[in-house]
């Protein structure tokens, strides 16, 4: 089975396209899976002294592996299926040299919830669960309030999950820097004491 992404030709990579650095490269791969729906590793990064020379990004479910544990128990049991799809940029050249748009299996660009490589929280989002969060604000409430905003679930690029994960970092954070301020408060005490 092969499936090829339906994406806007302006943003389909092509072999022999140029660009001047490999964060360009990468920006404009970046832009093309989140559109296609798939998700990437870097597969393979040649160097040549401290320059990278040439790089290869595979999309996530390339390479094939056996499993111990039954089809039937796992989570996600398509994790590995020999996808093919690539992208390999001469970064001296500044060229992409070879380009694999075929996948193994079907890219959905209306999935339910976006893929975790596309995910990410801006600074606006940052601020305002902040501000809800120190007005008592349930993160299930403040993820309502940003779909309201936009309209659905879709247009949105985090879950509800990526909210409660950023409070519990912030808090955590806050917390530990308090307890070092307080132990350093203490010590400050002891010395005096002594």
């Amino acid at each position: 089975m092969q499936t090829r992404c339906v994406v806007d030709e302006q943003f389909v990579p092509k072999v022999r396209m140029t660009f001047k650095t490999l964060e360009e490269t990468g920006k404009f791969y970046k832009n093309y899976f989140k559109l296609a729906s798939f998700s990437t590793k870097i597969r393979n990064t040649t160097r040549k002294g401290d320059k990278i020379k040439n790089q290869l990004i595979v999309c996530s479910r390339e390479g094939g592996w056996k499993s111990k544990i039954s089809l039937t128990l796992k989570t996600n049991p398509l994790a590995g299926i020999n996808c093919l799809a690539r992208i390999y940029a001469d970064i001296l050249k500044d060229t992409i040299f070879k380009v694999v748009l075929n996948h193994s299996h079907p890219c959905c660009p209306d999935r339910e919830e976006p893929l975790k490589q596309h995910r990410e929280l801006s600074m606006f989002v940052h601020r305002t669960i902040e501000t809800n969060e120190e007005a008592r604000i349930r993160p299930s409430k403040t993820y309502q309030s940003f779909v309201a905003t936009v309209g659905s679930h879709q247009e949105l690029n985090f879950i509800e999950k990526d909210v409660r994960n950023y409070i519990s970092r912030k808090v955590q954070n806050v917390s530990g820097q308090d307890d070092a301020k307080e132990f350093g408060k203490y010590l400050l005490r002891m010395k005096e004491k002594n």
